[in-house]
């Protein structure tokens, strides 16, 4: 599902990738009450976004992975998908726009806006991007490599920077800020907010033996940042739909609160969660 919210004058957003019975993913949102997350206004019932053309690099799936407003367009943010026969899956980054509030979206260019480079040949997409101090600051996962697991391959990947002057065009490559530690195959889906002077990413983390579990770092500069997991006090539940993998954080600020979305079980089939912030 890879939650990604937006706030919006009378409700929040959560644009999700929705999964038919063959696994290609599709964009679609679900509605939230801006007091109350936990209380549905609404679910799209068709695509607002819809998968690539024949060839293309997003023909075997979308998944929403950053949504900024941009004057009266909401700008997404994707990752498309294209599986292979040698590797499972190639996922580089396309833009779509939306006019109508983000209830449909159409696409910027079939070709994507994050392609792949010497370095990331595999994996190259968006997940963090808001302007600040005249640049548009972007945090990405890149990477080139698949590694062997006991029961399939694992995608190996990590977390990156780099900057834009538009939010359309982008460097050749940027640099990594997050790297894997000792047994970790990845790290991903960074989402970076800005509070107090300080840059806080909230993002994923996975071994083999442990698909995908929540991560958190904080940096003074962009650049440098120190990983403190246990500062995020959020950990799997007992038993439940959280119980086994919690993953893809996106966190957003309403008037009042401050809440984190994320996925449960098996990369969120067995639902979409909401966190409360109690103090950062």
């Amino acid at each position: 599902m890879q939650p990604t919210p937006i706030v919006l004058p009378d409700k929040i957003r959560v644009f999700c990738g929705f999964r038919d019975d063959a696994g290609v993913s599709r964009a679609g949102f679900v509605d939230l009450d801006k007091e109350s997350p936990n209380k549905v206004l609404d679910v799209s019932q068709h695509p607002a976004f819809d998968v690539g053309s024949f060839g293309t690099f997003d023909q075997h799936g979308v998944v929403p992975c950053a949504v900024v407003q941009k004057g009266d367009e909401i700008h997404m943010y994707y990752a498309g998908y294209l599986r292979g026969e040698k590797v499972r899956f190639q996922a580089f980054c396309g833009l779509a726009v939306s006019k109508d509030g983000g209830t449909s979206f159409t696409r910027y260019s079939q070709i994507p806006i994050l392609d792949r480079t010497p370095d990331e040949t595999l994996f190259r997409a968006i997940h963090s991007i808001f302007y600040d101090n005249g640049k548009w600051r972007v945090w990405y996962g890149g990477g080139s490599q698949f590694v062997g697991g006991k029961s399939k391959t694992l995608p190996v990947y990590n977390i990156r920077y780099m900057e834009s002057d538009d939010g359309v065009h982008f460097p050749g490559q940027g640099s990594v800020v997050v790297d894997n530690l000792p047994g970790e195959h990845r790290v991903g889906r960074p989402y970076v907010v800005k509070q107090g002077g300080r840059y806080r990413m909230f993002f994923g983390k996975g071994t083999e033996e442990t698909p995908y579990q929540l991560a958190y770092a904080e940096s003074e500069d962009r650049y440098s940042w120190i990983r403190c997991d246990d500062k995020l006090g959020l950990a799997t539940s007992e038993t439940g739909w959280d119980s086994q993998m919690m993953t893809y954080p996106a966190v957003v600020s309403t008037e009042n609160d401050t809440y984190m979305f994320y996925n449960g079980n098996d990369y969120g089939k067995a639902g979409l969660g909401c966190a409360k912030l109690i103090v950062w």
